[in-house]
């Protein structure tokens, strides 16, 4: 990698669009940065689920929150919430839903970037 390099969210390396999501990832080297937005009435299990299939979102996401709130529920039972300025932690196993009217931006970061973002193929 260089020893400088920037990159813009508006042109990224990767995009995905399943309903009401917009996932942006841009790759530095072997990081891979995705700018998430959530709309209202996002929900893992009905928006990305019919896509990837399984019972649960089976990525891990590690991020910060610059705007709105997502409720996590970990297949364990363990529920969190994330607000504006949190970082986060979610570990694979879990559904997730936007609280609130306000869109959910958030960067996750991964350095194992075929399985960043909000969704990853269950495993068949």
């Amino acid at each position: 990698m260089e020893s400088a390099a920037i990159k813009s969210f508006s042109d990224p390396d990767e995009s995905k669009t399943p309903p009401k999501t917009n996932a942006a990832t841009v790759k530095l080297g072997d990081i891979a940065i995705t700018k998430v937005e959530l709309e209202p009435g996002w929900k893992w299990s009905e928006c990305v689920k019919p896509l990837v299939g399984g019972n649960s979102c089976q990525a891990g996401h590690v991020g910060v929150v610059v705007q709105g709130s997502i409720h996590v529920v970990q297949d364990d039972g363990t529920e969190v919430r994330a607000n504006v300025g949190d970082a986060y932690y979610f570990g694979p196993g879990h559904d997730g839903w936007i609280v609130g009217e306000e869109t959910f931006i958030g960067y996750e970061f991964s350095q194992d970037s075929k399985d960043f973002g909000p969704w990853k193929t269950a495993e068949r």
